[in-house]
């Protein structure tokens, strides 16, 4: 890697028109679309998927929680092969490397790796099927509340949910790589609602719940096949060897070190949550805090870091690192201005955020303990929301630049820091220490990651610490005026109260950050204001 220029000064009003890069002939790189546009185009999308995501998670409430819990405890060996394999390790490690290479190049990459994914996945579906009573073990503690064998039987039919999602992930990073977001944003769209029409037509068995879940993967690869074929990307597969695969297959395997850190981490909470020492429902109550903190985190966090991505990479490509970190401040401002006030109200209202998830009038005593897990895993997690954010887009910036080893090496150590923390607050907050822990380790990662970017390209902690002492007691303001509305508001529990405090409570609160947004002059809020507009 070359000496890298000295800082420059930073000029971040997102009011500005952002210039077009020129077309690169070598890279047959398409004209680049407008980043605001880009941003909007897959937050468009995340809502889409979050939103129905939150129905499908709805019909599958409405099952008995038994059932459920077998069924959220099952579906975490596929979704920790997910992570290995497709949607996180694969798009992080493919885009900088095919935006490196040329347009025949970038062909041939195309076809070895999505060969080399069928491959591997056909080999681990035989031995899902085979090892599933050993995974199942794994999840399961002696003595649980779950039933060990419904979970052998749902992994089993699970297993092939991977070899889906890992073809829909090379669909995704082919597309996004060119800066083709709006077919690929909706993708997850169309797995809730193929997943829920299953659910919703079929007997309420394991069998129907699991095979769902597979009508869903098949429709997420499927929509995207059209847009692949019309931008001339659509490969075909075969075994055979190309340089820039090693390149993309050894980026993986340090990040999926980390992944596989943090899924083990999913684990562990399942395996504790599903001990004798927590009643009935509580691993579904998880699954619906998570629900509801991958919408805020997806919608505002990963969407602009998906869209960033892409030209991430091709800064770091053509060794421009003026521009490179010039971006990076710009993604960091926008995604902390977005997240912090999401965070003060989650934390406020985390009770009428879960309520969502019931559609009866009362709670019986299963609904009612899913609900107080829920709420309570929610309203820790919720302070965590910025320093995801701002680790998102650091750990992006890492893997543009193909340094993937230290990234993912602080990462491990903050998700064995997480574990510790786990143990020592969870016995003294309860739920609300889940998220304690990962706030802490959070902040951590984010300042290691911040000082190994500082050291090696420069970076303007000053201008970004004074964004934040703006930016978090404004939201913290907004998530007080909220709280103090709720108070008077009917207590959280089924899902009218639920609506009826998000819309009152939180419509409050937003309107709070937004009005002194405004009276700070926000550049980010006058940038969202432009492009909502149309300008």
């Amino acid at each position: 890697m070359t000496a890298p220029r000295p800082p420059e000064p930073f000029n971040f009003d997102l009011t500005s028109p952002e210039p077009e890069a020129p077309v690169t002939p070598a890279g047959g790189e398409p004209p680049r679309k407008s980043a605001g546009r880009n941003i909007v185009v897959v937050m468009l999308g995340t809502l889409g998927s979050r939103l129905s995501g939150i129905v499908r998670q709805q019909v599958i409430n409405a099952l008995p929680p038994g059932l459920t819990d077998a069924f959220n405890a099952a579906i975490s060996i596929p979704n920790l092969l997910r992570e290995l394999l497709a949607e996180g390790a694969l798009v992080n490690s493919f885009i900088p490397v095919y935006k490196s290479l040329d347009a025949a190049e970038r062909r041939v990459l195309a076809r070895a790796i999505s060969g080399a994914l069928i491959a591997v996945n056909l080999l681990l579906l035989a031995l899902g099927v085979l090892a599933a009573p050993w995974l199942a073990r794994l999840l399961i503690p002696a003595g649980s509340n779950i039933d060990f064998q419904l979970v052998v039987y749902m992994t089993r039919l699970l297993v092939p949910f991977l070899m889906l999602i890992s073809l829909s992930a090379i669909a995704m990073g082919l597309l996004n790589a060119d800066e083709h977001f709006r077919e690929s944003s909706f993708a997850p769209v169309a797995f809730n609602l193929a997943s829920i029409a299953a659910l919703l037509v079929t007997p309420n068995t394991a069998t129907w719940l699991a095979l769902g879940w597979l009508v869903g993967g098949f429709a997420q690869l499927v929509v995207q096949l059209p847009a692949l074929s019309r931008f001339g990307v659509l490969p075909t597969p075969a075994l055979i060897r190309h340089p820039a695969l090693r390149r993309v297959l050894l980026n993986m395997l340090p990040f999926m070190l980390t992944a596989g850190a943090r899924q083990i981490l999913n684990v562990y909470v399942v395996r504790l949550l599903a001990s004798a020492q927590y009643s009935r429902g509580t691993v579904t109550g998880y699954r619906n805090a998570e629900t509801l903190f991958t919408l805020a985190n997806g919608l505002f966090v990963v969407s602009p870091a998906l869209a960033y991505f892409p030209r991430l990479s091709q800064h770091a490509a053509d060794r421009d690192w003026p521009a490179f970190r010039g971006l990076t401040l710009q993604a960091l401002r926008l995604v902390t201005f977005l997240a912090a006030p999401v965070s003060a109200l989650l934390v406020a209202l985390s009770g009428y955020a879960v309520s969502v998830f019931n559609l009866t009038s009362q709670l019986n005593a299963g609904q009612l303990e899913k609900f107080q897990a829920g709420s309570g895993i929610l309203s820790g997690w919720a302070l965590a929301l910025v320093p995801w954010a701002i680790n998102t887009i650091l750990l992006r910036t890492f893997y543009a630049r193909e340094r993937v080893a230290e990234a993912v090496t602080v990462s491990a150590v903050g998700f064995v820091l997480e574990v510790l923390l786990y143990r020592l607050l969870t016995p003294v907050f309860g739920f609300f220490g889940f998220g304690l822990a990962t706030t802490i380790s959070g902040v951590l990662v984010g300042l290691s990651l911040g000082l190994m970017y500082r050291r090696r390209l420069g970076f303007p902690v000053r201008a970004l610490l004074a964004h934040l002492l703006r930016v978090l007691p404004i939201a913290a303001l907004a998530g007080l005026a909220a709280y103090a509305v709720s108070r008077v508001l009917p207590a959280p529990g089924p899902i009218i109260p639920g609506l009826l405090g998000l819309a009152l409570a939180g419509g409050v609160g937003g309107a709070v950050y937004l009005a002194l947004a405004l009276a700070l002059r926000l550049p980010e809020l006058r940038g969202l204001l432009r492009r909502g507009r149309g300008g």
